[in-house]
């Protein structure tokens, strides 16, 4: 066995399929939101935001499994910080063109997003660091 194909710890394992499932579950909650896959929010930005978020989401959760750590964790950082972001923007200031969630800071579905992205960037955030720490 090369020193390539060394195995990975449980917890590395553990810590990835979370990392995998909060990605889906962010991606799910948006989909959600947005009215269905097909579905595009509007104003059109906001739209193409979702969709781009929940491709992210997909790509971070594939590269966490099939090992792109490094990638995956950083992609799922991001994942984490983008609609957390929104969440704030678009309920505090509003963002333009689009004011309708100003001050409804309690929306059931965006708080359990919350939770969600809060969890994955409190997993994400130490991981993607102690990547860049190792060799590979």
């Amino acid at each position: 066995m090369s020193h390539h194909a060394a195995t990975v710890p449980g917890s590395t394992w553990v810590a990835r399929w979370a990392g995998v499932l909060l990605c889906l579950a962010v991606a799910a909650i948006h989909v959600v939101d947005q009215g269905g896959i097909t579905a595009t929010r509007d104003p059109h930005y906001i739209g193409v935001a979702y969709h781009v978020l929940e491709i992210a989401a997909v790509v971070a959760a594939v590269s966490l499994i099939v090992g792109l750590v490094r990638l995956g964790w950083l992609l799922a950082a991001m994942v984490a910080v983008g609609p957390l972001l929104g969440y704030v923007l678009s309920r505090g200031p509003g963002l333009p063109d689009y004011s309708d969630d100003v001050g409804n800071w309690t929306e059931p579905l965006g708080l359990v997003s919350l939770a969600v992205e809060g969890a994955l960037l409190l997993l994400s955030i130490p991981l993607f660091m102690r990547s860049l720490r190792r060799r590979t």
